[in-house]
């Protein structure tokens, strides 16, 4: 039931989103260190445009006064238009050489939100962060204790949260209007992959239906799950590339179900008979997602 963007391949495909005034949308390519977006009517052969970046971008925004706000590696930067000249609104706090951002987006009050990773792998030191452009140029940490972040989500007084490797969603207390994160809790764990057990994934990318069901894409397990209030699996669909990577609900009535996918690093056989990984993914679905959020700058 899935159909495949046919100009959509990506090494590393992420932070997909719905521009509902453009109807277009867009992605980015961590690896591939490029932005991508359609162009014309929503269809498996749509013109899929490119634009590169100077750095790997880890994540993005639409802004609600034009174009986007951008994570590259060593900063957030706001681009006016597509293809347009890129001004940093603030440095990471982070050192570029191990670390860069991730997955992130915007929340309801017009903040951008980005997690870093640590590209090494040899430490706990990656961040939640959050950019308010009517509170100054910095970013102020969140959260952290992670290696790897991902699965943000904004769920009225709940922001979600997780760590990839650790196999394990986390659940804040949230005071949008304070912008407060309370102390966390483990909202959902996964097994950790064991010798020849099959393997159901670990949390990657993330969104919210209107019905505030939890959507995540299971990085290595081939499939999507949707997660109820507590932390329960409501349903599971299977995709046909092992890497999902982030789901994002889209078209004019929010009903078409994307996801990005990946497909560096991965096997040569797993590739042959997998020969969608790397592009983004859709199909329809009975439930509406929520409108992204726009950077209000």
């Amino acid at each position: 039931m899935w159909t495949p963007l046919a100009d959509s391949l990506s090494d590393l495909g992420e932070s997909p989103f719905w521009h509902p005034q453009e109807r277009a949308l867009y992605w980015l390519d961590i690896a591939g260190c490029q932005l991508l977006r359609t162009h014309g009517p929503l269809a498996p052969g749509v013109e899929v445009q490119r634009w590169p970046m100077p750095q790997a971008p880890g994540c993005m925004a639409p802004a609600r006064r034009g174009g986007l706000v951008i994570a590259l590696r060593d900063g957030i930067y706001r681009a006016r238009e597509w293809g347009g000249a890129l001004t940093l609104l603030a440095a990471a706090g982070h050192d570029g050489a191990t670390m860069r951002f991730n997955d992130g987006k915007c929340d309801p009050l017009g903040r951008f939100w980005a997690g870093s990773l640590n590209e090494a792998k040899t430490a706990r030191n990656a961040a939640l962060y959050c950019l308010d452009p009517r509170a100054g140029a910095a970013l102020e940490p969140k959260a952290g204790d992670a290696m790897t972040a991902n699965g943000l989500a904004f769920g009225g007084d709940t922001l979600y949260w997780t760590d990839t490797p650790s196999h394990a969603i986390r659940a804040y207390p949230w005071e949008p209007a304070a912008n407060r994160l309370g102390p966390p809790r483990e909202w959902r764990r996964f097994d950790a992959r064991r010798e020849g057990e099959p393997y159901g994934g670990r949390p990657d990318g993330a969104t919210l239906d209107a019905r505030g069901r939890y959507w995540v894409a299971m990085y290595e397990g081939a499939q999507l799950l949707c997660l109820g209030a507590d932390g329960g699996t409501l349903a599971a669909l299977p995709v046909p590339v092992q890497c999902p990577t982030m789901p994002c609900f889209g078209g004019d009535d929010l009903r078409t179900l994307f996801v990005t996918s990946a497909r560096k690093g991965r096997p040569a056989e797993e590739l042959a008979w997998q020969p969608d990984a790397g592009r983004v993914l859709m199909r329809r679905v009975d439930e509406p997602g929520r409108p992204v959020d726009f950077f209000d700058d």
